[in-house]
């Protein structure tokens, strides 16, 4: 499989944009992103001789031959395999001398770099390679930006699947990336303090979800067994957690049919039991959707698994995903509220495992499974999946309306996108053989032909959507489906387009209607028939081109660039036929424009079978009869469009009108291209006569840019008509008309120049890209360059320069001049209508270049001596003494020159780039440079580590077409010419700063000339050549790229796509160079000026300086000593200017990267941003605080060991032994640890010491980065440091006080850290843990049948068991214990002693005064008002050093303070402080020996007691929630003894008034539940006591009882599997969606009969009406919110059985009760609730007859009323899986209800009848509309209205019956019409309903004629639209049935 099936194309871009890193390797992202659909699937030719070779490389051949289609020779395989060899070579020595970063990573580059240029390893070698990556990208102790390179280059090396296959080629281990998952989520599971070396979530997932299709899909057993036990929802998010796991590691591919419980139908049931596991929660849907499409997608090829209608899935299994498909549209039914609750909130540390939904679209998941559980199978069968989508499709089509848009709009859009994206791959695939598919689950043509037909009325309905994003989607959806059956798709399409083009809709339609025509013109120029059809929209089209409306102008380009691409712009007419012109075409069109609209939308066309070949051949070749006229046409439009433009001047880029002058020349360049020889003259004769008569100045360059699309095409004719006529209208512009005759300044081109710059403009692209024509021309075009320069001032001498740069361009570049539709050979034998649509094959494609020849070498170095030499005199005069121009005159004249000088050079230097050789530009001379032992020559100072792998050598040069020879004399010579010009620019540095410090267009001038010296050597880098020419390819193929196919693209993309590579190759070569001693003069220069005071002139110095380092191999270090010193010179003098031009150039540059790594400046980086923080001004300190966060690593250990195993290495080993430099590599990489480690150490003192005597600004900086350089594992850190941060943490200062306490809180861990891992590093990196208190115990029966036992025994005596999950889902293997009375961890070394002496000694009694009293002051602001974890973390560490008896303060010390900190306990600071301190007691000594835990507990326990017995307040409530959570939360509930025995005893007390003591104490309980969940064992006297008093007087406790309730029955449920084994077993036997969870117990529903029971008994002792409460009212408000909990989580379907019976009559009771409006809105609130549980097949049946009984039988209407809310929502939300008894039973219950009593229930029955109309499939739908439609008709025929009573009598009593039965009729036909509000054209049965409604009772008085009216004018408000289409359907007494209604004008 390839990846257009992993990640939509979007998201394939993006992320491998991301995989680059370098500048040349980006373009892998930009053409992987190009191919990630385009590159796996049709088999091209292979080009490579040897294809046995090739076979090893890759599983199907390249399309495109990159190599053969170069201008110039490349190099053979043998080259690139040497250099392949070089590249691994010097990879196994950098990682055997643990050269990781830089030298590794550079090598990793260098190998990105090989692999970008298209080369091919073997597949035995890319293997080991990624093995080796994933290999390292997990290795410990490796650091986090080294290993995230490594997991990119292993997503590079597997990106395609077809370079290697999962399982054959390679299979990775799937255990060192769980484990790093596993210590990310599951924190207990992971050994102790190994947070600071976890790998950022984000590395993890990205390498997971690439390296998991490569896990061996039989080793899926296996983790199930590792994952599966940590299910559990008593602690919520390790369902989540388990979820996130599966889905994210699982492998789905298929194993072999000998695995033991491997095959789907062992583990899919298993799976679906978790699902209903956790109902309502939108995560587990989307997790479980992203599985089973994985596997649908990965099963589709395999044989051993039986595959049916719906895939390899059961009917049951196939009916869950397309009802959970449903709920995930959230599309809004009736009254309900969303079918997810919020439990997804609950998920915890499982977010780190969600994919990113971008990436990852959940309408993409759906898609995916959709389109793989398609099969031929399904064509018979009634229920499959095809049938299934059909359905869903249908039911829910009146949401894709635009006039009906929400928050699923998007959502159906891509949902249509991707399952058309993914179904024309598939078939594409499988017709190319490259989806290996059994013949009997092939896409067959009767089964694509239905998929479409499901998909067509939707995306016809979407393409006119009102947002642009949604409706981008539909426009690829109808290019995919008009792909797979134009017959279907093309008709529809035509017929709505057609009246949009002429402007009979509203606007967006055609803005619509000409993006969808681009989408398919390429289809439509191939197919019989329609193509007929392509020159007629042509001519509709061309009216969109308008200066009013750019946006419709610019799609119309699109279209019309579409069509060129598609088929050759020639008259086809041949004398021979007697066709000479267009009006056989124009008839037979305007006929089928008659029939479309005849026939309306469902218009059938079948050309292949109405037209003969002859026949659609005559009428094709007379509609080409006037192409010419058409491009005449366009051209005038096109000319009146550039008269109508605004001024250029006021255009922000990408407006409108911006992008329509871009689109211009885009479209016009295939149109030119593809015009015959006869048409081509004509467009250039307009062409030639408009620009030679016209001065259009704000449209010049849009202009310019045609005329240069015309001279590409056919450089001769065009040059031969232009030059001539532009070189004299110049020479008469500046003879006689003065133009640019005086110097003017200014960016205004005053009006007497226009005509001048026009002429330039167009002359200067005139002479671009047309190859080797400018040569006839070469002394006119030297002569008028020679002339302008001469006699031109002011601001058009920048046009000149400017084309003396395009012509600079011509001559020396390679690119090609081949902008053809077709081979050379097609179009000498001439084109027919057969080469229509015809593509050219990538294998047959052969290209014309432009190489430039020695005569075009020779001028373009003339020209540029010539002009180089003027403008450097320019520049010399006017910096002389005596200037031409006074530099004190006002106007700036003499800086503009000046600047207009430097901007001529630049503009030179520029254009001759590709003559320059950057082995020259380095100043070296030209010799091979070999790739022996490249090791890195910076290196001569360890302290240098070497900042970034940028800085190192390109090793290997490939052959790029470079065309001087070294040692000629034009190569000598040109670059004797570049080197002055560089002098120059530093002589004119030195006399700007001297004598026009402030001129800042001069200085902006020169930098940027400085920059394009030093970077565009070899190519014109400063212009990102390559990076345009790929977004315009990217933006050109859009229209034509159909999934599956490989480039099959039009001729002229294809040559673009040969260009890009060619220019790849290029810039492969010019990326680095080293630096010459002019190089480093100018960057000495820019350094200087980067702290220039002027703030313009520093930013762009520093931009220019940042791009000229990147060119240059080690420019850093030489500029960054200037730029420090600078700093520190501004700091002295306080120059605030200078001071922030440093500091943007250290700290908001990649300097800073450097310098972080570079330690012979980063101490001085560091000492000058430390002073900064005491400059006083705002700006500064701004910055300063902004720079922090890049610094915060700043100081940090660098890698001191990382553990690998050597063997992986044996793939690359070189032949020959390398050990020597390996040793000294070694040696070298050791000495520069050790040297840095010093000068960080010397440094971290020196800050200590710095902290204590500064100002708190200072000292705040100090102190977070000496405690990055002075904590380390061997020496934790020095003395003067753990005094400092100890007496800190009690500073005066606040901010001061912060950061020390965390310094404070680090080096306690240190302590610890170093401790447990037995003072050993590599303990620490292998995660070998000195653990003493924890044991695992073997599960086996005795273990498992007593153990909830242990939790009630109140036995502490027994060991703990700490985790929530062994045993919840199934047992693991084995059972993490900790000791009940635990030995005390003692074993410190002598230096973990010293430190916790030291620290010990200053925690005197005063210290913790001082520190609590801190603690208990008022924040400063609100947001710190709560318990802190900071500090409860502090305290937790410093009193375990006091229970050692280590601290200057006691024990007794800390209970005296305590008392004095709580004091009388009045003021909630005092409560925050004490319960930080006492849950730092309780948690703290809970892994301590037994007496010393009971000492502790024996006085924290009961003052934490006393307070929530006595003191709780809402004010201080959350602060000893938080200190209760901390104390019991994911530990054994005996632990806590003390405090549970006592909140667990809690029993309510009915006297108590005081409502708030009462309901905190509930809470607590609640908390106690909640966080020892199924451990909990004392529910029972707490559930009897609450049930009894479930009519408590005060809310507040009403509403915590109902909580607690609830609570405790969801945390009784577990279901305990012995294995993993028995539970797969169990649910495989259960059925196929496994075994229904959470059936209640016979306690459990004798408990709910009882409460129910009592209520109604309650009901009837309360008097109707009675306001005050009653036992009953505040019973059902307690009950309703233990059932508002419970429904509204996971466990909700255990109340399934109760629906019927008591729930819905008691509810509805409740919403009766009209004196207590809370509690009718908590009931109706619940009752809400139950359509959307998710009930099992056959459970809802109760429920719906419940329903129906009380919507017919109810004495109340109101109830009535609330039984059809439910009604339709329980018929939507199970539209898959309601039985059709059920179905009509609830069609037969709302017709009935129609004829209700009351007229509110009748209008809520006809609404609902409506709405089930509506969402039913059609399947259903039909049936029923007929079976309703003769109902009522009936009956209202058999109701005729009453005749008017006499008056003074009685109204008899059925004569109100009739009317009602009247009225119900109305409503009946009324709801059958209501259920199509969008269908356009109406339904063939509608307009009689509406005529015999009109007609039958619209004259009715009263209710009947009111409805009647009301429907017909509803009808007709929704149809306004498409009236003019509707009526068409109606007879004409039809119409006039309806006008009679409503009057004429109404109708008209």
């Amino acid at each position: 499989m390839d990846e257009s099936i992993e990640a939509p194309p979007g998201a394939a871009a993006a992320f491998a944009a991301s995989a680059g890193g370098a500048p040349p390797s980006f373009l892998s992202g930009v053409i992987a992103s190009v191919d990630t659909i385009s590159r796996a699937t049709s088999p091209g030719l292979p080009y490579s001789e040897d294809f046995h070779e090739d076979n090893k490389k890759r599983y199907r051949p390249r399309t495109f031959s990159y190599f053969r289609l170069l201008p110039f020779e490349v190099e053979d395989d043998a080259h690139r395999d040497a250099a392949l060899a070089g590249i691994l070579k010097n990879l196994y020595i950098a990682v055997k001398a643990e050269d990781f970063a830089p030298g590794a990573l550079h090598w990793t580059r260098e190998l990105q770099g090989w692999l970008n240029l298209k080369f091919e390893m073997t597949r035995t070698l890319r293997a080991a390679l990624t093995q080796l990556y994933y290999h390292l990208a997990l290795a410990p102790g490796l650091d986090a930006n080294t290993a995230d390179r490594f997991s990119r280059m292993v997503i590079t090396l597997t990106k395609k699947k077809h370079y290697l296959k999962p399982g054959e080629d390679l299979t990775l281990d799937w255990r060192p990336l769980w484990h790093e998952i596993k210590t990310l989520v599951l924190p207990s599971e992971a050994p102790a303090h190994q947070g600071s070396r976890r790998r950022p979530q984000k590395h993890l997932m990205k390498l997971c979800l690439h390296a998991n299709s490569y896990f061996d899909p039989r080793a899926r057993r296996e983790m199930l067994e590792e994952i599966l036990p940590f299910f559990s929802t008593s602690a919520m998010a390790n369902a989540y957690i388990v979820a996130g796991a599966l889905n994210i590691l699982i492998p789905t591919g298929a194993a072999p049919p000998t695995e033991p419980q491997s095959q789907p139908s062992d583990f899919v049931p298993t799976f679906f039991h978790l699902w209903s596991l956790m109902t309502r929660s939108k995560a587990f849907d989307v997790a479980f959707i992203d599985i089973f499409s994985r596997m649908a997608r990965d099963y589709l090829h395999c044989t051993h698994v039986p595959f049916t209608e719906h895939g390899i899935f059961t009917r049951e299994q196939s009916d869950l995903i397309f009802t959970a498909i449903l709920r995930l549209t959230e599309i809004p039914v009736g009254q309900a509220n969303s079918p997810y609750a919020s439990l997804d909130y609950a998920s915890g540390l499982a977010v780190y495992l969600e994919k990113d939904k971008k990436k990852y679209p959940v309408p993409y998941m759906i898609a995916r499974w959709i389109a793989h559980s398609l099969s031929p199978l399904c064509i018979g069968s009634e229920s499959s999946v095809l049938s299934n989508l059909e359905g869903l499709m249908e039911s829910i089509d009146t949401f894709f309306h635009p006039s009906n848009q929400g928050s699923w709009t998007s959502f159906l859009a891509q949902i249509t996108f991707f399952l058309t994206d993914i179904f024309v791959s598939r078939w594409n695939r499988e017709q190319s053989g490259e989806l290996d598919v059994p013949a009997q689950r092939r896409i067959t043509p009767e089964l694509k032909k239905r998929f479409v037909l499901a998909l067509k009325e939707v995306t016809f309905m979407g393409l006119f959507a009102k947002s642009s994003k949604v409706v981008n989607y539909y426009y690829s959806t109808l290019q995919g489906l008009a792909y797979l059956e134009p017959d279907l798709i093309l008709p529809g399409a035509l017929q709505r387009f057609y009246p949009s083009l002429q402007g009979l809709v509203e606007v967006h339609r055609t803005t619509s209607s000409l993006c969808s025509l681009q989408m398919i013109a390429n289809i439509m120029s191939k197919q019989k028939g329609f193509r007929c059809h392509i020159t007629a929209l042509l001519a509709l089209a061309l009216p969109g081109i308008d200066a009013n409306d750019l946006g419709k102008t610019q799609y119309t380009l699109n279209f019309i660039q579409s069509v060129a691409y598609s088929i050759p712009f020639q008259p086809l007419v041949r004398d021979s036929d007697g066709i000479h012109d267009t009006s056989l075409a124009m008839n037979w069109v305007q006929g089928e424009m008659d029939r479309m609209e005849r026939e309306g939308q469902d218009v059938k066309i079948n050309y292949k079978e109405e037209l003969t070949d002859e026949q659609e051949a005559d009428i094709l070749r007379s509609s080409t009869a006037d192409l010419g006229k058409f491009v005449l046409a366009l051209l005038g439009k096109v000319f009146a469009l550039l008269e109508n433009l605004p001024d250029a001047s006021h255009l922000r880029t990408g407006s409108p009108e911006d992008n329509v002058i871009n689109t211009l020349p885009a479209a016009l360049t295939p149109l030119f291209a593809s015009l015959s020889p006869e048409l081509f003259d004509m467009t250039l004769e307009k062409l030639v006569s408009f620009v030679s008569t016209h001065v259009v100045h704000q449209a010049r360059d849009a202009m310019a840019w045609i005329c240069n699309a015309l001279c590409k095409v056919h450089p001769e004719k065009t040059l031969k008509a232009f030059i001539p006529m532009l070189i004299v209208n110049i020479r008469n512009e500046i003879d006689y008309n003065g133009a640019a005759s005086d110097r003017s300044s200014g960016t205004e081109v005053l009006p007497r120049d226009r005509a001048l710059v026009w002429h330039i403009s167009m002359l200067s692209m005139c002479v671009v890209h047309v190859g080797g024509e400018v040569l006839k021309y070469e002394t006119e075009l030297f002569d008028i360059a020679q002339y302008m320069q001469e006699k031109c001032r002011g601001l058009p001498t920048i046009h000149i320069s400017n084309y003396i740069h395009h012509l600079l361009l011509n001559l020396t570049h390679t690119y090609p001049v081949d902008n053809a539709l077709y081979e050379p050979e097609l179009i000498e034998r001439g084109l027919d209508i057969d080469d229509w649509g015809r593509a050219t094959a990538p294998a047959e494609l052969t290209i014309k270049w432009h190489r430039p020849s020695p005569p075009e070498i020779l001028f373009a170095v003339r020209l540029f001596e010539s002009q180089a030499s003027s403008a450097s005199e320019r520049i010399k005069q006017l910096m002389s003494d005596d200037p031409p121009v006074s530099r004190k005159g006002k106007n700036k004249e003499w800086s503009d020159e000046f600047s207009r000088s430097l901007t001529a050079l630049r503009l030179l230097i520029s254009g001759i780039s590709a003559l320059f050789d950057p082995l020259r530009a380095s100043g070296e001379g030209y010799q091979d440079q070999g790739t022996e032992d490249a090791i890195m020559a910076e290196d001569d100072d360890p302290l240098a580590e070497v900042a970034d792998d940028e800085e190192l050598q390109r090793q290997i040069h490939y052959p790029a077409g470079y065309l001087l020879k070294p040692g000629d004399k034009t190569y000598e010579h040109l670059h004797v010419l570049r080197e002055e010009i560089g002098v120059l620019l530093s002589q004119t540095h030195a006399f700007l700063n001297a004598n026009q410090e402030d001129d800042v267009a001069c200085f902006t001038a020169l930098y940027s000339t400085c920059r394009t010296w030093i970077t565009d050597v070899g190519i014109e880098r400063s212009a990102h050549p390559l990076e345009r020419l790929v977004r315009l390819y990217k933006a050109d193929i859009s229209p034509f790229k159909i999934s599956g196919l490989r480039k099959v693209y039009p001729r002229p993309l294809l040559v673009k796509r040969a260009d890009a590579y060619q220019l790849q190759r290029v810039k492969y070569n010019s990326a680095y160079r080293k630096k010459s001693e002019l190089d480093k003069r100018l960057l000495l220069d820019l350094a200087q000026s980067c702290t220039s005071s002027y703030a313009d002139v520093r930013r762009i110095a520093q931009s220019a300086q940042d791009s000229s380092l990147k060119v240059l191999i080690g420019g850093r270090p030489l500029v960054i000593p200037v730029i420090l010193d600078a700093f520190r010179k501004a700091l002295q003098a306080n120059d605030h200017d200078r001071i922030k031009g440093a500091m943007y150039t250290l700290l908001f540059t990649p300097f800073v990267r450097t310098l972080m790594r570079d330690w012979r400046y980063a101490p001085d980086l560091m000492r000058l941003y430390i002073q900064t923080a005491s400059v006083d001004k705002a700006s500064i300190q701004n910055l300063g605080s902004t720079a922090l966060y890049p610094l915060l690593d700043f100081g940090k250990p660098f890698e001191r060991m990382v553990i690998y195993n050597p063997e992986r290495l044996s793939g690359i080993a070189p032949y020959e032994d390398c050990s020597d430099a390996i040793e000294r590599r070694h040696a070298f990489i050791l000495e520069r640890r050790r040297r840095v480690e010093e000068a960080k150490a010397a440094l971290g003192l020196e800050l200590a010491q710095k902290a204590k005597t500064s100002h708190w600004k200072v000292a705040n900086r100090c102190a977070i980065f000496a405690l990055n350089m002075n904590l380390r594992f061997d020496t934790i850190a020095n003395s003067e440091f753990v005094d400092l941060v100890a007496r800190g943490t009690i500073d005066p200062h606040p901010g001061l006080r912060a950061n020390y306490l965390s310094a404070f809180s680090a080096v306690f861990n240190a302590v610890d850290l170093r401790a447990v891992y037995r003072h050993r590093y590599e303990s620490y990196l292998r995660e070998d843990e000195n653990e003493q208190n924890k044991y695992d115990v073997p599960v086996d029966p005795a273990l498992t049948e007593g153990y909830l036992d242990w939790f009630d025994s109140g036995d502490t005596a027994k060991d703990y068991v700490d985790d929530d999950y062994p045993g919840w889902l199934v047992w693991p293997k084995t059972i993490k214990m900790s000791k009940a009375n635990p030995k005390q961890f003692l074993e410190y070394d002598e230096v973990e002693a010293r430190v916790r002496e030291q620290m010990g000694g200053v925690l005197t009694k005063d210290w913790f005064e001082k520190f609590f009293g801190y603690l208990k002051q008022e924040p400063r602001d609100s947001s710190n008002d709560r318990f802190r974890m900071q500090n409860f973390m502090l305290l937790m560490s410093a009193f375990d050093l006091m229970h050692c008896d280590k601290t200057a303060a006691k024990f007794e010390d800390i209970i005296s303070l305590v008392k004095e900190v709580y004091g009388d306990g009045s003021d909630k600071h005092q409560h925050r402080a004490t319960a930080e301190i006492i849950c730092a007691l309780l948690t703290g000594s809970s892994d301590e020996p037994k007496e010393l835990r009971d000492k502790v507990w024996n006085f924290a326990a009961p003052m934490m007691l006393k307070v929530i017995a006595d003191d709780l307040t809402p004010d201080n409530l959350s602060y000893w929630m938080t200190c209760l959570h901390l104390v019991v939360d994911g530990k054994d509930p005996r632990r806590s003894k003390e405090l549970v025995d006592v909140l667990a005893g809690f029993r309510l007390d009915m006297n108590s008034n005081a409502a708030f003591k009462e309901s905190s104490k509930v809470q607590l309980v609640e908390f106690i539940i909640n966080d020892a969940g199924w451990h909990f064992r004392r529910e029972k006297p707490i559930l009897e006591n609450f049930l009894e008093h479930i009519d408590h007087p005060y809310k507040s406790v009403r509403e915590a009882i109902g909580r607690v309730i609830a609570t405790i029955y969801r945390t009784r449920y577990h279901e305990s599997f012995e294995s993993v084994a028995e539970l797969l077993e169990k649910n495989k036997a259960a059925s196929s969606i496994g075994i229904r969870p959470y059936q209640p117990t016979d306690e459990f529903v004798a408990t709910i009969r009882e409460v129910f029971a009592r209520l109604e008994k309650w009901r009837h002792e309360r008097t109707p009406g009675q306001q005050t409460p009653s036992s009953y009212t505040s019973g059902s408000k307690t009950v309703l919110m233990w059932l508002d909990s419970t429904l509204s989580s996971q466990e909700c379907i255990q109340l399934v059985p109760f629906f019927p019976d008591p729930f819905i009559d008691q509810l509805l009771h409740m919403m009766d009760v009209k004196e207590d409006p809370e509690l009718m809105k908590l009931a109706y609130h619940v009752y809400r609730h139950l359509p959307n549980i998710p009930f099992r097949s056959g459970e809802d049946d109760a429920f719906i007859e419940g329903l129906i009984r009380v919507g017919k039988t109810a004495a109340m209407w109101h109830q009535r009323l609330r039984a059809l809310v439910n009604m339709q929502v329980v018929y939507f939300r199970r539209l898959f899986l309601t039985q059709p008894r059920q179905r009509q039973m609830l069609f037969d219950a709302v017709g009935d209800m129609l004829s209700d009593q009351q007229l509110e229930v009748r209008d809520a029955a006809s609404a609902t009848l409506a709405g089930m109309i509506r969402c039913s499939p059609a399947n259903i739908r039909n049936p029923i509309i007929h079976q309703l439609k003769d109902r009522f008709e009936t009956q209202l025929k058999l109701n005729p209205m009453p005749k008017r009573k006499q008056p003074g009598t009685d109204t008899p009593v059925d004569v109100q019956k009739q009317v009602v039965r009247r009225h119900a009729a109305v409503l009946g036909l009324g709801a059958l019409i209501e259920a199509f509000p969008y269908a356009t054209p109406p339904p063939s049965w509608m307009p009689e309903v509406l005529a015999y409604l009109a007609s039958r009772a619209a004259s009715d008085p009263g209710i009947v004629g009111k409805a009647t009216k009301s429907i017909l004018s509803e009808f007709k408000k929704t149809r306004q639209d498409s009236w003019t289409v509707d009526q068409k359907y109606f007879t004409s007494e039809q119409l006039e049935d309806l006008e009679g209604v409503l009057w004429k004008s109404y109708f008209a």
